[in-house]
């Protein structure tokens, strides 16, 4: 039977232009981002294979491969083990969801489409659900501890001097120096990019912490050699855009957005948490 992904997980490009990078998915309730773009795990002779049991879920080491699979796609690299127990309950969730959904018969007359009869479950959950009280001070107390959501990050202008094949630090080193020496980059064989407006998570991502860490002690306009992840490279900062704190006032339509979408998501989570105690979760998974 074959195991099939119905996925959207988010990207750099949709992080929120006030500098959320993707890794703060993390950090939101799981069924806030099953709304959003949803993770929504179809495996097919799992199902099958519980009908015996409909009061145990077992996470398999299918689960686990398709989400490592998806990641990689998504990111181009393995989950870390929190990230993969975060799929993991994400998967949970969905697979409580989908169980009350069939014990709810939601599924007559969809044709048993997994993510409809999840969602038709979530509506179920939904209609229950609502804002609670809040004021002005709510607001601003949610703003301030979620403030790295809302303020601008310091931005980096800066060019790389990229030479093909030899990358080794003596390379490198020599290139730095001739182009502190007013050589053209056209005469080095090196090639230039030109990075504008870069914020530093994003520099970590590329270059690591080390690297974003050193442009904030270094001289503008000076080509300087730096090791980064992925080898030597050859960089000039040209310009550093200071952080800008976010002004509560001129966001507090976003901030209540945000903080009720976040308050219902939390909702959503604790009554799905509170349906799987109904069943007897297992996790089959082999550790290498």
């Amino acid at each position: 039977m074959s195991t099939q992904l119905n996925t959207s997980l988010p990207t750099d490009s949709s992080a929120s232009s006030r500098g959320t990078a993707w890794p703060n998915w993390l950090r939101e309730p799981l069924l806030h981002f099953i709304i959003l773009g949803g993770l929504l795990f179809a495996i097919d002779h799992y199902l099958i294979g519980q009908k015996e049991d409909p009061n145990t879920i077992v996470i398999t080491e299918e689960v686990d491969d398709e989400a490592d699979e998806l990641f990689l796609q998504t990111y181009g690299r393995k989950p870390d083990d929190k990230e993969l127990t975060a799929l993991q309950n994400v998967w949970l969730d969905n697979e409580v969801l989908y169980r009350e959904g069939l014990s709810l018969q939601l599924d007559k007359g969809d044709d048993m489409i997994r993510n409809r009869v999840i969602f038709k479950a979530l509506s179920v959950i939904d209609a229950n659900v609502k804002t609670p009280p809040y004021d002005d001070k709510l607001l601003r107390d949610w703003f301030e501890n979620h403030r790295a959501k809302y303020d601008e990050p310091a931005r980096y202008d800066f060019q790389e001097a990229v030479i093909a094949g030899d990358s080794s630090e003596a390379t490198i080193r020599s290139l730095v120096t001739a182009l502190n020496s007013a050589t053209p980059a056209g005469d080095t064989n090196a090639d230039l990019r030109v990075f504008k407006a870069r914020p530093k998570a994003t520099l970590e991502q590329s270059y690591g912490a080390d690297f974003a860490k050193a442009l904030d002690t270094v001289p503008v306009t000076e080509w300087r050699a730096y090791s980064t992840r992925e080898g030597w490279r050859a960089i000039k900062l040209d310009v550093i855009t200071q952080p800008k704190p976010a002004e509560y006032d001129n966001l507090r339509g976003v901030v209540f957005q945000d903080w009720n979408d976040a308050t219902l998501a939390e909702q959503r989570s604790a009554a799905v948490k509170l349906l799987a105690k109904k069943y007897t979760i297992k996790l089959e998974i082999v550790k290498p």
